[in-house]
Formats: structure tokens, C-alpha cells, sequence
């Protein structure tokens, strides 16, 4: 595995992570500093393959990039594509796949929204916070989410905003069985 590093319009591709500090170290621009090449060598010896992005100053970063490309060219040219990326089977979220698991009975979902409320005295209205919890018979952890939504819909403002079902404002559990 190789490295490729970019700052501004500079860019190397280099085979160990002490050439890769070697190369920021030559820049005047970054200061190396024992944190910063530790939290390298903690990114080059973990298993993540995205891309990292460490700030020099309020918008300027440089950029560091694990690659099993052999040269510039290839790399340039997006000829080396990860190995164990393309062999591995898509994960999906495991919230995600609670929320859509299909299992008919009692639900308690709790939900937190925007909800549009008229403030007295000014006749001016605001956005405040709301927690929702309701139990409902649903079939899945988004028809539950469906349903409040649907119940709160009918009876708030219009201009009320309700989270995605996928976030951390809703959160919902199985209760048991419909009788």
C-alpha cells in the first residue's frame, strides 16, 4: 500500500509513512509536531481507506490518501482500486436495518421535532422543540415513524418540521405482539 499527499499544488506518492512525514516535514508551511505525526502513523496503521484531511489554517488542509496504485500515473489515472473494498459485501446501518425490519405489533416511538407555536401577546410565532412518544400498532420501526408523523400533522402548524426516521430524533422499540 502506498500513500499519496497533496498540499496546494504539491503531491508525492510515497510507500511508508516516514517518507510521507519526510515530505509534509519539507513544507514550510506545516508544522510537523509529535501529535500530528502520531495521529499519521494512527491513520496509516488503522484499516480505513478514506481519505484524511488534517487543517493547517482556517481553510487550508492537506490531504492524505491510501492507495495500492504503483505509481503517480496510475493513481492519476484511478487504475488501482482497493482490493479489499471491492470483494467486501455493502454494509448497511444497522439502525437502518432495525428501522425497516418487518415485525407486526406494538411500537413506542419517540419523536423530536420543530413545532410552530404563536407566541402571545406579540402574534409572532416560533420554532420550538417538542418531544413527541406515542405507542402504535405498525408493522415495521417505519411505519411507526409514519404514523406519528401522519397524527402530528393533523394537528400542528403546517410550518412545523419533523426529523427523518433515519436520525437521533427518532427513536423507537418493539413492545410485543398485536392481540
Amino acid at each position: 500500500m502506498n500513500l499519496y499527499l497533496r498540499y496546494f499544488d504539491r503531491e508525492t506518492l510515497v510507500s511508508t509513512v516516514d517518507e510521507a512525514i519526510e515530505f509534509l516535514s519539507s513544507i514550510e508551511e506545516i508544522e510537523m509536531d509529535p501529535l500530528l505525526e502520531a495521529d499519521i502513523r494512527a491513520y496509516v496503521a488503522s484499516d480505513v481507506y478514506y481519505p484524511k484531511r488534517y487543517k493547517i489554517h482556517p481553510r487550508v488542509y492537506f490531504i492524505i490518501i491510501k492507495t495500492d496504485a504503483a505509481t503517480m500515473q496510475d493513481f492519476k489515472e484511478k487504475k488501482a482500486v482497493h482490493v479489499g473494498e471491492e470483494n467486501r459485501p455493502k454494509t448497511v446501518a444497522p439502525a437502518l436495518v432495525r428501522l425497516n425490519e418487518e415485525c407486526e405489533g406494538w411500537y413506542e416511538g419517540m419523536l423530536e421535532f420543530k413545532r410552530v407555536l404563536l407566541v402571545p401577546g406579540t402574534g409572532k410565532f416560533q420554532y420550538r422543540d417538542t418531544q413527541f412518544a406515542a405507542r402504535v400498532k405498525a408493522i415495521s420501526g417505519m411505519d411507526c415513524y409514519e404514523r406519528i408523523v401522519d397524527h402530528l400533522r393533523e394537528r400542528v402548524d403546517e410550518r412545523s418540521q419533523f426529523p427523518s426516521a433515519k436520525g437521533k430524533n427518532f427513536k423507537f422499540r418493539y413492545l410485543g405482539k398485536a392481540k
